[in-house]
């Protein structure tokens, strides 16, 4: 089953159970997508598709935070509920320890020895990692790694 069937699906069932939050998120990530398709004039494919729904994840994390800054926790629900139904969709995010070491067997790969060259690191890591890691988070850890020869796994 494609995304755009299992998200059609969990429409209706949204639908029939008069689920209005989730039939919402679900209609706002159909929405999403379908314009990421219209930009790029043809369907997406899983990575891609898993690009746009990290990026709607970070959104909705951000916006939670912000949120509780501003003592807004009717919008903080909101937003976690989002969140929740977007990572459904989403595959199992990799423990620190597997993101260090497919790090460390990227950086192997390419040779890399300086920050200099981190750019070489992340455009090869972040097609395999999309949706499974939160980019800014391996980001610190390629830099880390680069700049001092070990990271700090958190």
């Amino acid at each position: 089953m494609t995304y755009r069937e299992e998200i059609d699906r969990q429409m209706v069932v949204a639908a029939k159970a008069k689920d209005k939050i989730v039939l919402s998120a679900l209609r706002m990530m159909k929405t999403a997508l379908h314009n990421r398709e219209i930009d790029l004039k043809r369907e997406l494919n899983d990575t891609e598709f898993l690009q746009v729904l990290s990026s709607m994840a970070k959104q909705r994390k951000d916006s939670i935070d912000q949120f509780k800054a501003g003592n807004r926790l009717d919008l903080v629900e909101k937003e976690e509920a989002e969140l929740k139904i977007i990572e459904g969709f989403l595959p199992q995010q990799i423990s620190p320890e597997e993101m260090a070491q497919e790090i460390e067997n990227t950086i192997k790969e390419v040779g890399a020895s300086s920050v200099k060259e981190m750019g070489k690191v992340m455009k090869i890591l972040m097609p395999k990692l999309t949706g499974r890691v939160d980019g800014k988070v391996l980001s610190e850890m390629v830099k880390a790694r680069l700049s001092s020869g070990s990271f700090d796994v958190q």
